[in-house]
């Protein structure tokens, strides 16, 4: 209760300042595992900052932005966002992929905008602030566990090692442990270390379910008690100071004293979200991949508090998030003929998210986009037929190669059943995955990186206020 009225003064602050002042807009970024969260923050900034390829941006467009710029961020115990850095990387003369994200980082960027309306001539210019926080999704996925006692998240864990090879040795090691036995240290770091490289091997096969994130980031906590615990089977009446207790203390620890203040001082105050999605990866990886995915999605929902951000509304019950944009990723890794069936398939995956985001009042939108076009297209003859590819910088090679993923099905139930029903594998078709570099390319003046759709992402995000 306290949190909430800190909460509701706050933003009752921040709603006064945007009225009568200049208007800020919080825009989330995430996304799980190998998403581009880094480019895609990259890239757009950068596209609005030269917006001759945002063509269906459009504030763009009618030329309504006079100038954009890039300012301190508001908040100063955040590090900034390294955009100089990235888009460095991405443009220089050996282009390469940024590194992935593993902390809460900040940007903020100025729009000045001409007046519209029959009484433009009697306004001045007025600006928006769009603060763009960035974060892993890792740790997006642990504010579910908020609604959850260690002993239901112990068996959701439990339940799903047997059917992960990865998971074979956690199990193992807990034949050996009693729950009721006295705590012992060196017991509890053994399982902490298993359950960690069990989480760091199930990300690498491509399943999402892949909490708590900070295992796999741990950051200035790595070695620290609230790091050190791991699943248990649950006794009947567990007994004081025994392993269960600890473990048990450690993950209430976790919950209050890392994901709570994350969701405080991060999480509330976002107005917008990106949810970033590699569907391509998790389609080659087969349909567990498919399902943990979509699982995911609805987990991730969860975690967000969607709705609309009215003047009262957002002091009485805090900040809403009005909208959310679950994209999915590497769409220059097919050929344009299909991006339908990508498009079909992130929104069939997100579809009972967004539609309890709807009921609570928010817009959502799901589409395909590639944040940094690194392929171009060609039609390759092979048997008889035109196969749609692309051609690329292989990432390990370095070699230019042309690439045909498999023809994604019209249907995106012929994905999702089969992935519903614990299939092992496709029964048919056989996607592939390829990595590519970032191709090397000169910018006109003006002109942003080339993408896909970009364009509508900031359209859809934040189109409204401008």
């Amino acid at each position: 209760m306290a949190e909430g009225a800190f909460r509701g003064l706050d933003t009752f602050g921040s709603s006064v300042s945007a009225r009568f002042f200049e208007p800020t807009l919080r825009l989330g970024v995430t996304g799980l595992a190998r998403a581009g969260k880094t480019v895609f923050i990259t890239s757009l900034v950068a596209n609005l900052l030269n917006r001759g390829r945002m063509l269906q941006f459009e504030a763009a467009r009618q030329g309504r932005i006079d100038s954009a710029y890039l300012q301190p961020q508001p908040d100063d115990t955040v590090p900034r966002f390294a955009y100089e850095d990235h888009l460095a990387a991405l443009t220089g003369p050996t282009p390469h992929w940024p590194d992935s994200t593993r902390a809460v980082s900040e940007l903020r960027l100025s729009l000045t905008l001409r007046p519209a309306g029959l009484l433009s001539g009697l306004q001045g210019p007025r600006r928006l602030h769009l603060d763009i926080v960035d974060y892993p999704g890792e740790w997006l996925l642990d504010l579910a566990l908020l609604d959850k006692s260690y002993s239901q998240w112990s068996a959701e864990v439990l339940a799903r090692l047997p059917a992960r090879q990865m998971g074979a040795d956690v199990l193992q090691l807990l034949t050996t442990l009693d729950p009721q036995s006295p705590h012992d240290e060196p017991q509890a770091q053994k399982l902490a270390a298993q359950f960690t490289r069990y989480l760091q091997a199930a990300r690498s096969a491509g399943f999402y379910d892949c909490s708590p994130g900070r295992f796999l980031l741990p950051g200035a906590l790595e070695g620290s008690p609230v790091l050190t615990f791991g699943p248990l089977p649950a006794p009947d009446r567990p007994a004081r100071r025994s392993l269960w207790r600890e473990m048990e203390r450690r993950y209430e620890a976790y919950k209050s004293k890392v994901v709570q203040p994350f969701f405080r001082d991060h999480f509330t105050k976002i107005d917008r979200q990106v949810v970033l999605v590699d569907a391509l990866s998790a389609i080659h990886s087969g349909p567990q991949a498919v399902e943990d995915l979509r699982q995911a999605m609805g987990d991730v929902l969860s975690a967000f508090r969607p709705g609309r951000n009215g003047f009262l509304t957002s002091l009485l019950r805090g900040k809403r998030v009005e909208k959310i944009l679950f994209a999915a990723t590497k769409a220059d890794h097919l050929h344009h003929q299909q991006h339908p069936q990508m498009s079909a398939i992130i929104e069939a995956l997100t579809a009972e998210a967004r539609d309890r985001a709807q009921f609570a009042g928010a817009e959502t939108a799901a589409l395909a986009l590639a944040s940094l076009r690194a392929t171009t297209e060609e039609m390759r003859p092979h048997e008889g037929a035109d196969l749609p590819c692309v051609r690329g910088r292989l990432l390990k090679t370095g070699r230019q190669a042309a690439f045909y993923p498999g023809a994604l099905p019209e249907d995106p139930a012929q994905l999702l059943v089969p992935a519903r029903q614990g299939a092992q594998s496709w029964l048919e078709g056989d996607y592939q995955a390829m990595q590519f570099a970032p191709a090397a390319f000169s910018l006109k003046p003006g002109d942003g990186p080339p993408h896909i759709r970009l364009d509508r992402a900031a359209e859809f995000l934040i189109g409204d206020q401008l």
